[in-house]
């Protein structure tokens, strides 16, 4: 299980694969952004997308460098909302 309260949400995140105009530039923004972008994309945009974080985030005692498909998912189900209670899914 991810506990939110380790996952640093202000850390940069470069959200990839995904078209913006005319080409496929990676936003690199924080996290918590990236990820609440990720969740207005169509699923076969969801689907192409990968997530890297600045830093690995430990999941379940594992450290991962990038997440997509179901991996940011469940990275979304754990963000905190603005004011940093329950979480946006």
């Amino acid at each position: 299980m991810i506990d939110p309260a380790t996952i640093d949400w202000r850390m940069s995140a470069a959200l990839e694969n995904v078209p913006r105009g005319d080409s496929e530039i990676a936003s690199v923004t924080s996290l918590a952004y990236a990820v609440r972008e990720w969740l207005r994309l169509d699923g076969e945009l969801q689907a192409a997308a990968l997530l890297t974080p600045e830093h690995p985030v430990t999941i379940d005692g594992e450290e991962a460098v990038a997440f997509a498909g179901m991996a940011i998912r469940a990275l979304a189900a754990r963000l905190p909302d603005h004011d940093g209670e329950g979480a946006v899914a």
